[in-house]
């Protein structure tokens, strides 16, 4: 029985949990205690479950045979107010969540190289699954679309109505990121980043491993 399918969603779950854990910390070391009062920044995975994000969505990619596994948890709570700047600080907690997935990304390839040969072959293909996942979550929430953190981190450097215009977008931006995945456009960005992963990770041999 190849047991890399569910490893790889279990790696996966804890994946999104850190991008979230991220976001909290990041928010908490720049002076906003909120993630953490709530008892957000914890690895216990039920105050992170979302229905759609974390259940809902998953299976609806796999149903529309999508070559690509998205899945996100619930967003910890930011209050910018705490901020010394809050643009600024919003921008730097926008950034951790990807870079949480990336340097993710990394470890697990790192990993899924040393477990090669040792342990049983589905242990390093999930690993690698995983790190490429980590790569496509990581290019997804970068999509400039609010409220994807992409869009925290363009709002930083707009002003005025420009701004206003912009964030508006927020109530369809899922109906926009649906579009994208649904048009093959997030595919057309993310295909070339995975390649590269692959390059870059050496992941190849792992993930065609019998």
């Amino acid at each position: 029985m190849d047991l890399s399918a569910p490893l790889t969603i279990v790696l996966v779950f804890f994946s999104v949990i850190c991008h979230e854990i991220a976001h909290g910390y990041t928010a908490y070391r720049l002076g906003d205690p909120t993630a953490y009062r709530m008892g957000r920044l914890t690895f216990n995975p039920l105050p992170h479950i979302d229905i759609f994000g974390t259940i809902i969505l998953p299976v609806l990619l796999k149903i529309m045979g999508s070559s690509v596994l998205l899945a996100w948890a619930r967003p910890v709570p930011v209050d910018p107010r705490y901020f010394r700047r809050p643009r600024t600080g919003m921008m730097w907690v926008s950034i951790a969540g990807p870079g949480a997935n990336l340097a993710l990304a990394a470890v697990f390839a790192v990993v899924a190289h040393l477990l090669s040969g040792f342990a049983p072959v589905f242990v390093p293909r999930a690993l690698a699954w995983t790190a490429l996942i980590n790569v496509v979550l990581a290019v997804f929430n970068l999509f400039p679309v609010p409220p994807l953190d992409g869009s925290r981190i363009v709002a930083r450097f707009l002003r005025g109505p420009v701004l206003m215009r912009y964030l508006s977008l927020e109530p369809y931006g899922m109906f926009i990121v649906f579009g994208l995945l649904y048009l093959g456009i997030f595919s057309k960005v993310a295909d070339p980043a995975l390649n590269l992963a692959i390059r870059v990770l050496d992941l190849g041999r792992l993930l065609s491993a019998v």
